[in-house]
């Protein structure tokens, strides 16, 4: 049996970062914070990356990320470009309505679907999971239960930023399955208490400790096939309404919750005891740097990743 395929989603935009977070460099030595994900898969028995891109990247991105890890790292390059998997009727009338949006993480995730032969694991690159995390996911897409889909939720009030808002996918799970999850995309922390700001402009107060997906899932191959039709219907929608569609992006928690709503598929929630940070705003970082340096300090990382 293969061992599994890490994904990494680093196509983004970083527009509320103001710069490509992804390759904005943490670690002493230039790592970036997908490195260490990266180095935490592999001590997991991953056994291969795959890195989703842009084409407009590619230079910069073998230049600061690849050539650092040189052959310790068993990769392949995937793209997500505006125009990726997108039929050219529907392409051509989202330019001309000025669509600068990406298609969003289950895009991204077809985009790579060829370079998935075996169970694999989806993140994204501006994270950090941590170790425990990717012990667990890892054993589980290791192990006979490997055609079970899962997903590793953190608890809420240890994933927001004090730069602004965040999305944030909040999961209802019941015996260690999940029941559903709904994207919210306005949480922020003020005077004491975690509230989302709704789009029609009411305010709903959220636990602490309330589970929210960060993007890490562990999906067999044969889950491909369904965010395939699940992406199409997307595009459907869209090209039925194009200037209320003009925004909008298909994500991965959002197909997870069709799934599941659906009887399509069961996702099991693993447990982790481990920490999250991230780089969302540009005040992030500092925070992303302190972490890593404490980490290394602390012996969980080698001074230099490569």
């Amino acid at each position: 049996m293969k061992g599994p395929v890490l994904v990494v989603m680093a196509a983004g935009m970083g527009s509320r970062y103001g710069g490509l977070k992804q390759m904005d460099k943490i670690g002493k030595n230039g790592e970036v914070l997908l490195d260490y994900s990266v180095y935490d898969a592999l001590k997991s028995g991953f056994e291969k990356v795959v890195f989703i891109i842009r084409h407009d990247i590619e230079k910069d991105f073998r230049e600061q990320v690849l050539t650092r890890m040189g052959s310790k790292v068993k990769w392949e390059l995937a793209f997500q470009d505006p125009d990726s998997l997108i039929p050219g009727d529907i392409f051509a009338a989202a330019q001309r309505a000025g669509r600068t949006k990406p298609w969003g993480t289950a895009h991204a995730l077809l985009c790579a679907a060829d370079n998935i032969d075996a169970p694999f694991c989806v993140l994204n690159s501006d994270d950090f999971y941590g170790r425990e995390a990717f012990a667990v996911i890892g054993k589980h897409l290791c192990g006979p239960g490997a055609d079970e889909p899962v997903i590793v939720p953190y608890r809420l009030e240890d994933t927001l930023s004090p730069g602004g808002t965040v999305a944030r996918g909040v999961c209802e799970i019941s015996g260690g399955y999940l029941v559903s999850i709904d994207e919210l995309t306005a949480i922020e922390k003020k005077d004491g208490r975690i509230c989302n700001t709704n789009p029609n402009g009411s305010i709903e107060e959220l636990a602490a400790d309330t589970p929210v997906s960060m993007n890490f899932w562990g999906f067999p191959g044969s889950v491909l096939p369904e965010f395939k039709i699940y992406f199409d219907k997307f595009l459907e929608s869209f090209a039925a309404d194009i200037p209320g569609q003009i925004k909008s992006e298909c994500f991965i928690p959002k197909a997870a919750d069709y799934f599941t709503k659906q009887g399509i598929i069961k996702i099991k929630a693993l447990r982790a005891n481990s920490g999250w940070f991230g780089v969302t705003y540009r005040e992030d970082r500092d925070m992303a740097v302190q972490k890593i340096a404490g980490l290394t300090a602390a012996g969980i990382y080698p001074a230099s990743l490569w």
